[in-house]
């Protein structure tokens, strides 16, 4: 049944089989990315900008953690977001806003998520997106899935 799912429905099996074969003592670390492009805007933008996003996630202490980094936007950052729950093609609302601070390239932070938001994140249902002036409503966007 696994092999007919699709991808991340089949990686969230193979992810929740492997935590429980590993038991409580032992946390795991997944690492994800996400590639930011303005065409994964819902709706496209036209825009030069694009980059990329690194993150892993504990599943011992629920810690998201994550580095974002972006080239040749329309101008400065005014904000960056998680959103979900969403597939590609769809909007969702913000889960974990990246504070106002950090919005130079490379933009690192962190937050300990619910068990909800750790359910669609692991299930590919989030995506980040970064905000312009000029592109009020997301520049670049991608949506976060397993880095392997």
């Amino acid at each position: 049944m696994i092999s007919t799912c699709r991808p991340h429905v089949r990686w969230m099996a193979v992810l929740t089989l492997t935590l429980l074969a590993s038991g409580a003592a032992h946390a795991d670390t997944v690492a994800l990315k996400a590639n930011l492009q303005p065409s994964s805007e819902v709706p496209p933008r036209v825009s030069k900008g694009h980059g990329t996003l690194e993150a892993s996630f504990d599943t011992d202490t629920k810690v998201f953690s994550w580095t974002a980094t972006y080239d040749e936007l329309s101008g400065p950052v005014t904000m960056a977001h998680f959103h979900g729950p969403a597939p590609v093609g769809q909007n969702a609302k913000v889960q974990v806003p990246v504070d106002k601070k950090t919005l130079a390239s490379p933009m690192k932070g962190q937050a300990t998520l619910t068990d909800q938001q750790v359910t669609d994140l692991m299930a590919g249902q989030w995506y980040f997106n970064v905000h312009t002036q000029e592109n009020p409503t997301g520049e670049i966007r991608g949506q976060v899935m397993p880095a392997n």
